[in-house]
């Protein structure tokens, strides 16, 4: 037994929490899902199994972080209630809280609680943990005057932890002003700016836990949806949200986003700069809505002995009211046939018939009205239509007339024809564009939260994919204007917004050429910056800022808020450049924690064959190596407690926004940095 008592009792609670939790798993797996038919049954039998997963005790890590002792201001005098917050919500078998989770409304004094303004708080306790054992605990009395502030060790300690394999949950630290950012309410769309080793990624995970939490049953509803940069990301990420217990949260990149055909080709940084150019959004709508042609000849409709007529300039009525409902071009195009028919009713009425909407539809799906549907406003399909505006000179030179130069038009045509839409030379910019087509004909379905990260990096047609899906609710975008690597980088977060949410309406008419501007209903977005940096300790931060004022003026490096200052070596050598490099690694990797080995992408072979010949083993980006070979185009949004970064020119001049990308790869260090070069650092980072 422990001699400390306060220490016995919260490890007993523990204890008994572990036990309800799994009580509470037992009762879920032995309900049996029976619903009023086969689809309904299976609908229970899914949401069972993701409540029993949800439920699932990881005993390697704590089911409680923290305890905060509460006073209710209505009832003066009563003892304080006691609540031990922690990753999911645990009851006993009277529905009592043995564990309140982090999400609740009560929660949010553990995070927010200061002396200045105690939330009621009369006591605050922190918990160490090791291999989810309750090892030590600290408390923190925010209404005893004669108390001293005092840096929370557990807190620090958690913050500086070596991070080994994925990415880890944050609740145990989350700070104020991330928990602002983290409880937004699901009517706002929220961008955050974030320095590297804000938090800004985890922050936003942590967002969608707390929307899903509170706003359950809306969004499974809609859904919630993940955006990342790559597949090493992705990965990265995995199991942050099911760690926190949302497991049906769909995790994506931009490209599967849009993956409607096959990538073959690679586009120039210039060619793929001008197709995510907003203005082609323009294009793509005028090649479309050209299509629709206006009427030169009467419909004429036979039902039995009669024949029904609409004149040229009804059916030209209906077109022009069709074109100014703002509807997907598939969607105008199905009604056209039922104003035509409704026309023809009103007629039939007239002449005394009995009519209702049996007859209306009739009348639509018949082969004169539908021949003279077809003729007038025809069926398009998106891919196909991409394909012909990249391939035919005359269909391109009619859509971007007065919106693209000559030049530019000259550009964006494939170099060798298209035999047909699986054998085209499709690139990631063109597939976009097959998706911006897509959502002109009809409207893309929405979720209701979509997360962004790196936003920064995506382009204008990019970001009007992904604003399509969060149509009807709301985004988390995160970023770093200073971190923006692509040719197409967005310039300001206002901007990145404005095409988020744009206006998917067509053009009023066969001579528009701009597409018509303002977001559709879609919440205020405001912008939030967070400023304190956890993660990059402060040797690094004072380095990799050098280049700020060259790559993003306007920009400020991060508050570092750890006690480590980390550590930064910088080493030039005039000999063997990879037998340099083993040694840094295998001395790096002596210390405690992951290793990242960061290299320019085209020597990423070469130091690779170093490592294995100096034994030292390694992984690649989906495996969970200790020792993690990175190209430096894959490094962003990753972390590890050591970075080894291989020859800084090399980097900045392997793309033309490589200042940039350096970095974005200096910044990965959570505690010690090590730089190994043989040509010159490049000249910002010489100012000290």
């Amino acid at each position: 037994m422990s001699a400390d008592p306060v220490l016995h009792a919260e490890r007993e609670h523990l204890r008994r929490s572990r036990a309800d939790l799994q009580a509470m798993r037992e009762h879920t797996l032995s309900l049996t899902a029976q619903g009023g038919d086969h689809v309904s049954t299976e609908y229970l039998k899914a949401a069972l199994y993701r409540r029993a997963k949800a439920l699932e005790d990881d005993p390697n890590l704590p089911l409680f972080f923290g305890r905060i002792d509460r006073t209710d201001d209505e009832q003066p005098g009563e003892p304080p209630e006691t609540f031990h917050i922690g990753r999911r919500h645990v009851m006993d078998g009277n529905g009592d809280p043995m564990v309140v989770d982090w999400r609740a409304d009560v929660s949010r004094a553990f995070y927010r609680a200061t002396r200045a303004d105690p939330h009621g708080v009369t006591l605050r306790r922190r918990y160490g943990f090791a291999g989810g054992e309750l090892t030590s605990y600290e408390d923190e009395h925010l209404l005893d005057p004669g108390e001293a502030d005092i840096t929370s060790r557990i807190l620090t300690e958690e913050i500086e932890r070596p991070r080994v394999g994925p990415m880890r949950d944050i609740v145990a630290t989350i700070q104020p002003e991330q928990d602002e950012v983290v409880r937004a309410s699901l009517d706002r769309t929220v961008c955050v700016q974030g320095a590297p080793g804000t938090g800004k990624t985890a922050v936003g995970l942590h967002r969608a836990a707390f929307l899903l939490h509170t706003y359950r049953e809306r969004l499974s509803r809609t859904g919630v949806l993940v955006i990342g940069p790559n597949q090493a990301f992705l990965h990265y990420i995995a199991q942050v949200l099911p760690t926190l217990g949302e497991v049906d949260v769909r995790q994506v990149t931009v490209a599967q986003l849009v993956q409607t055909v096959p990538i073959r080709g690679v586009d120039d940084p210039g060619t793929a700069a001008l197709k995510g150019d907003e203005r082609l959004a323009t294009v793509i709508r005028n090649a479309i809505w050209s299509h629709v042609r206006e009427p030169a000849e009467t419909l004429y409709v036979t039902r039995g002995t009669r024949r029904w007529q609409v004149p040229v300039h009804e059916v030209a009525d209906a077109i022009r009211t069709l074109r100014e409902r703002g509807d997907g071009y598939a969607t105008a195009r199905a009604l056209l046939g039922q104003r035509l028919a409704h026309r023809i009713l009103l007629r039939m009425e007239a002449a005394g018939e009995i009519t209702d909407d049996r007859v209306q539809n009739a009348v639509a799906r018949s082969r004169p009205v539908k021949a003279y549907v077809d003729e007038l406003w025809p069926a398009l399909d998106p891919v196909k239509l991409v394909m012909r505006l990249l391939s035919e000179p005359e269909l391109l030179a009619t859509a971007a007339g007065g919106v693209l130069t000559a030049d530019e038009q000259q550009r964006l045509l494939w170099r060798k024809p298209a035999r047909g839409p699986k054998t085209a030379p499709w690139s990631h910019a063109d597939a976009v564009l097959v998706d911006e087509a897509a959502a002109a004909l009809e409207r893309v379905p929405g979720v209701g939260h979509v997360v962004l990260d790196e936003a920064q990096d995506l382009s204008p047609m990019e970001l009007r994919a992904v604003g399509r899906r969060a149509a009807t609710g709301s985004l988390t975008i995160l970023g770093d204007i200073a971190q923006g690597t692509t040719p197409w980088a967005t310039p300001s977060w206002p901007e990145a917004l404005r095409h988020l949410a744009h206006d998917d309406a067509p053009p009023p008419g066969p001579s528009a050429t701009r597409p018509r501007p303002g977001p559709r209903g879609r919440p205020q977005a405001a912008i939030e910056v967070l400023r304190k940096g956890y993660r990059v300790p402060a040797a690094v931060v004072e380095f990799a800022a050098r280049l700020l004022p060259v790559i993003a003026p306007g920009i400020a490096p991060p508050e570092p808020v750890r006690s480590n200052p980390g550590r930064l070596d910088v080493t030039r050598v005039a000999g063997d450049l990879q037998a340099a490099v083993a040694d840094a690694v295998r001395e790096v990797a002596e210390r405690e924690g992951s290793v990242g080995v960061i290299v320019a992408d085209a020597t990423v072979p070469e130091t690779g064959a170093a490592l294995r010949q100096a034994g030292l083993a390694h992984g690649e980006l989906a495996d969970d190596e200790r020792i993690t070979l990175v190209p430096a185009t894959l490094a962003k949004g990753l972390e590890y407690d050591h970075v080894v970064v291989v020859e800084p020119a090399a980097i900045v001049a392997a793309e033309p926004a490589g200042l940039r990308r350096l970095y974005v790869v200096l910044t990965r260090a959570v505690s010690s940095l090590t730089v190994v070069h043989r040509e010159p650092l490049p000249e910002p980072l010489t100012h000290q």
